[in-house]
């Protein structure tokens, strides 16, 4: 059996890679698991179970529900809320298990699976594995002992989440939004009544699209994925900023009051200089990825403020910022997390944040933005190499030595190896954007030679 978990849960398309009897597997599996590694500590356990609003999730949630219910788990049923509140409440609520069904900025047929730990956390590597190992052991007959009676686990409706955690949101804000008109795109997805609340409670007016998810029309040519419709909104309404979400909020971009994008690395400058200010970016640092615009770093230095990057994926900028106890990380797709509010990527926190420091600074979000210069990236994916050899070939380490000596010190040069596809990326970064792309065109010749 392949591995099942991916960087972000177990994903694929609902009722045919991810199946009811695969989702009751997995949550019997993992009840299993945390319970061996003594979460429960000898306590009746609960869970925290949420979806977005796919058509899938409704049967997908029956199944979990029930796979965890039979396994002796208490079962807390939230309903259609984002990503960081099925977290939020895990941790505020004392649960033992968190789980969240959403595919996040995937096509409506996919769905997904995400566990969280006691706390709100994504459960460890180590953990996960052993969830699949038990999961297989079950499938393929090996018995397991199932509480009967009072023993099995009993289902209610949490209905107070959705105030929970908004009050959470509004409570965690540095300033209100009186004055501020913003226009919100949900991507018809998990935060389509949550944002709109949360930014109306600040003071702010609401200007929504987005907003009527049917189980259909999720992420469907709109939210953080596909900015045009927020962007037109924007400029249509004379809003001072936009914020869109992905389809379980647990991203969050930006657009100015002239449409112009705004991305995770600028939002991360703002937030940062902001929490520096503030005295509660902690260690005067902040966590990004090895795909960070350059033009963040050279904003960061200038500004005296410490970038530590990590592998791309949201986890392993959490896990930096865990170890090292730095308060503020994200991806430039969006994804932010501030950790002193939040156990993963919360859309909804970062565009409060990020519209709580336009209201309080009174200048624009362009302006704000304006901290960072973004540089000209060119990715060039090469098909049908030896990826295994990015590494170890001499032919293209001179390749790019030759290329970061031609770029200097504002540009660089990043190849990386596809999690699942015989690929290579190459991507080049510099201010003149022809220069760009002729170099990452030269290097990806390289890379055929060299490794096809």
């Amino acid at each position: 059996m392949g591995r099942l978990f991916g960087t972000d849960g177990v994903r694929g398309v609902a009722n045919a890679d991810l199946t009811a009897e695969l989702a009751l597997g997995l949550s019997v599996a993992a009840a299993h698991v945390l319970a061996e590694a003594g979460t429960f500590e000898g306590h009746r356990p609960t869970a925290v179970v949420g979806r977005d609003p796919r058509a899938s999730g409704e049967f997908l949630e029956a199944a979990v529900v029930a796979g965890l219910a039979s396994a002796g788990v208490d079962v807390l049923r939230v309903g259609v809320l984002p990503t960081p509140a099925v977290a939020y409440l895990t941790g505020s609520l004392g649960a033992d298990i968190g789980v969240m069904l959403s595919a996040s900025h995937n096509a409506m047929p996919d769905n997904g699976v995400k566990f969280f730990a006691r706390g709100g956390h994504k459960l460890a590597d180590e953990l996960e594995d052993r969830i699949e190992t038990v999961y297989e052991q079950h499938r393929t007959g090996e018995p397991w002992n199932r509480p009967t009676g009072a023993g099995v686990g009993r289902v209610t409706d949490y209905t107070e989440g959705f105030d929970r955690y908004v009050a959470h949101l509004i409570g965690v804000l540095p300033n209100r939004l009186d004055g501020l008109k913003v226009v919100l795109d949900e991507a018809h997805g998990a935060a389509a009544r949550v944002s709109p609340e949360a930014f109306a409670r600040a003071g702010a007016e609401v200007v929504t699209i987005g907003a009527a998810p049917d189980g259909l029309n999720i992420n469907d040519g709109c939210g953080s994925t596909h900015l045009d419709l927020l962007r037109a909104a924007v400029v249509e309404h004379g809003a001072d900023l936009g914020i869109a979400h992905d389809g379980d909020a647990d991203r969050c971009l930006a657009v100015d009051a002239a449409g112009e994008e705004v991305d995770g690395d600028q939002i991360l400058a703002v937030l940062a200089l902001a929490m520096r200010e503030a005295g509660q970016l902690r260690k005067d640092t902040v966590v990004g990825t090895v795909m960070s615009n350059l033009g963040f770093k050279l904003a960061m230095e200038r500004e005296g403020i410490q970038l530590v990057q990590t592998a791309v994926g949201d986890r392993y900028v959490l896990e930096s910022m865990k170890a090292e106890g730095f308060a503020l990380g994200g991806e430039q797709s969006g994804h932010v997390i501030v950790l002193d509010h939040a156990t993963t990527g919360d859309g909804t926190l970062t565009g409060l944040m990020l519209a709580a420091r336009v209201a309080a600074t009174g200048r624009s979000l362009a302006e704000l933005a304006g901290v960072m210069e973004r540089m000209p990236q060119v990715l060039i994916n090469v098909p049908d190499v030896d990826k295994s050899r990015v590494t170890t070939s001499s032919e293209l380490a001179a390749a790019v030595t030759d290329a970061e000596r031609e770029l200097g010190s504002t540009g660089r040069v990043l190849l990386r190896q596809s999690g699942t596809e015989p690929l290579v990326r190459v991507m080049v970064e510099a201010a003149d954007i022809e220069q760009a792309r002729a170099v990452a065109g030269r290097l990806a010749d390289v890379v055929k030679s060299a490794l096809g």
